[in-house]
């Protein structure tokens, strides 16, 4: 994954353990004061956000720990490799494709932002401007001649960044 992906992760994992957690926590107290807590409905509710903000810290804490940070411009690009947006055209369309190869998580498949590990990205790999190759599909076999590859940083081209108001569970 991309530094700027990393670092969404931790600002996520950060915002939700400092500050979420603690004021669903406060919400939770609150409302057990308020005594029968069998038909409290705002008990319950604070109880569920919990649940649903320790599940997602256990995620993103999973995620952090598994992620093998790559900074993709410090990459030639001369072969398609993370993080190079590469211009494709399918040969049996005569269409052009662009693509950039990026991180599972950073990935926004209808933005042309595809994961590493998809069959279109694995077929790219280490391929050069010029080369040929083919994706086999259940019904046909697709044919592509990689025109272009070039660096262009994955967040500028990202269309749904989340941001500290997506994190929140409120």
């Amino acid at each position: 994954m991309s530094i700027e992906g990393y670092d969404l992760l931790v600002e996520e994992f950060k915002f939700l353990l400092e500050v979420e957690k603690p004021v669903v926590a406060h919400e939770k107290l609150v409302a057990a004061a308020q005594g029968d807590r069998s038909e409290n409905a705002d008990y319950h509710a604070a109880k569920e956000k919990l649940r649903f903000i320790d599940k997602r810290l256990f995620y993103l804490n999973s995620m952090i720990q598994k992620s093998q940070l790559i900074d993709p411009a410090l990459l030639p690009h001369a072969k398609v490799s993370f993080g190079s947006t590469v211009k494709i055209l399918n040969i049996n369309t005569d269409e052009e494709e662009v693509y950039t190869l990026c991180g599972v998580l950073e990935s926004e498949p209808q933005n042309g932002l595809i994961s590493i590990h998809s069959p279109l990205a694995r077929a790219m790999l280490g391929k050069g401007v010029e080369d040929e190759f083919t994706i086999a599909l259940p019904h046909a076999e697709k044919e592509y001649e990689i025109l272009t590859i070039e660096y262009k940083n994955i967040f500028s081209l990202k269309k749904n960044i989340r941001t500290k108001k997506d994190f929140s569970f409120h």
